[in-house]
């Protein structure tokens, strides 16, 4: 009963807290955004409360549409104002994932290519796999042999691969990012009447899907084209990005019926199903290589020891008819026993009974000059013996052969914490994901100031898609 105002203490405290960072949020925001809707700020700073929409209960928690939550009564939701609901929420997570996908391997490319020339080399031989070590080494041997350039025609071969995945990357990026952009600019339009009637709105969507969808089709086209005509890998598309179109309201119509939005719907997921099947062939053409694969030397070397000390290992074990693991592990056994016997429970029982002893005289009072002259002779005789026996650095040597075992204790414990509190990327607990957090909230802050430059400058497909990758850092923040 005595816990209840601990937690008002803490519930107004975290109230205080949220309502803090959202204005701090708004007003940084605010700075920058005048050219967005008026009512974006305000969206951002309510995020908790538009998650409340009654959508499908698939949707992933992340950055919301900017529909009004306020005027939303889950009561009187139809089942075709539901589906309009969960495809525009739908349009918007596809998207979003996408985008991670591919900023994830353009990010690995990036740094790549900021290697150095000897490094890109490396990379190309060692980093691509078994069948890459032996094409490059072969390579690099017949060049090396005939023209003696082998290091700088390699080096160019590296450039142009990782340029071209950059290229590509970058270019589905951009196209990706402003196709989101633009789609949540529109939906923030049409907020109120999308929320209001659903059905008499979603037409003007579907129109809108039909540009931008036609649109995202011909710039990814034109990636098409170009990875055909200037490839440095012996590999073509075995199929194009074909969209389907929305029906339009024609004049004569007011409003479509339920089958006829049902059938759009329909269209928007199909298309939605041909876009993801086509980025994850494209992705996968450039994406960055396993971890397996860019470190499978040092796992061949790892397999190939652990092999060997498995083999012998077996040599020396009872299946092959050995024992002398068993009579080493008695002899460690017996060893470990008579040195702690030796060197630790008889030295401690020894002090402590003449601790005891020499208590117990005192307090008696029975302690003469002539037992102090005895208890002095027999420490010296003790001190030189101690010094005359060479046994005594036992005791030095195992605790320095006992450091590496410590320490390897202590990197098993850490680790086995690490694991448990599985503290990767931003959303762990610990002092990585806390650092991860800060390096997101500094990537949004870069791109919000990005967007400005582009937007001052007039430069509207860039500062569109800047929004869009703005709208994807706030998803993952």
């Amino acid at each position: 009963m005595e816990a209840a105002p601990d937690g008002d203490e803490s519930s107004g405290s975290i109230e205080t807290l949220n309502s803090f960072y959202s204005e701090y949020l708004s007003n940084r925001f605010s700075s920058l955004f005048y050219s967005f809707p008026s009512n974006f700020l305000e969206k951002i700073s309510n995020l908790s409360r538009q998650t409340l929409l009654p959508i499908s209960t698939k949707r992933r928690d992340g950055f919301p549409l900017p529909l009004p939550s306020s005027s939303v009564d889950s009561t009187r939701t139809t089942p075709v104002a539901s589906r309009i609901y969960e495809v525009l929420n739908d349009i918007m997570d596809r998207f979003i994932l996408n985008l991670h996908k591919i900023q994830e391997n353009l990010q690995f490319w990036l740094a790549i290519a900021e290697r150095s020339n000897a490094r890109k080399v490396y990379f190309m031989i060692f980093e691509r796999g078994p069948q890459s070590f032996v094409n490059g080494s072969v390579q690099l041997m017949r060049e090396a042999f005939t023209e003696g350039l082998a290091m700088q025609n390699l080096s160019h071969s590296a450039s142009v691969y990782i340029s071209e995945r950059i290229a590509v990357l970058s270019s589905l990026r951009c196209s990706l990012a402003a196709f989101l952009a633009q789609f949540y600019v529109d939906v923030d339009k049409c907020g109120e009447e999308l929320v209001k009637d659903p059905e008499k709105s979603f037409p003007s969507i579907a129109c809108t899907l039909n540009s931008l969808f036609s649109k995202l089709e011909a710039s990814i086209g034109h990636l098409h084209t170009l990875r055909q005509s200037g490839s440095s890998v012996d590999e073509t598309y075995s199929f194009a990005l074909l969209f389907e179109r929305l029906p339009e309201l024609n004049r004569e119509e007011s409003q479509w019926s339920n089958s006829e939005i049902n059938d759009s719907i329909n269209l928007v997921c199909q298309n939605l199903q041909e876009l993801d099947s086509y980025l994850a062939f494209m992705v996968a053409k450039h994406q960055k290589p396993s971890k397996a694969t860019r470190y499978w030397i040092r796992y061949t070397c790892g397999a190939v020891g652990l092999s060997v000390c498995s083999f012998w290992l077996l040599r020396h074990s009872r299946l092959m008819g050995s024992s002398d693991i068993d009579n080493w592990i008695h002899e460690a056994r017996e060893s470990t026993v008579s040195f702690f016997n030796d060197h630790v429970e008889q030295p401690l029982l020894a002090i402590r009974d003449e601790l005891l002893d020499t208590f117990k005289k005192r307090q008696k009072g029975v302690m003469d000059m002539q037992e102090m002259h005895l208890t002095s002779n027999s420490l010296h005789r003790m001190l030189l013996a101690f010094s005359e026996e060479t046994k005594a650095n036992e005791i030095n040597f195992a605790i320095l052969a006992a450091l590496p075992a410590f320490f390897l204790s202590l990197g098993l414990i850490v680790a086995v914490r690490a694991w448990f509190r599985q503290d990767t990327k931003a959303e762990g607990r610990g002092r990585i994901a806390r650092i991860q957090r800060r390096l997101l909230i500094v990537e949004v802050e870069k791109t919000i100031l990005q967007y400005q430059i582009y937007l001052d400058q007039g430069m509207e497909n860039d500062s569109q898609c800047m929004f869009g990758l703005l709208i994807y850092c706030l998803d993952r923040l």
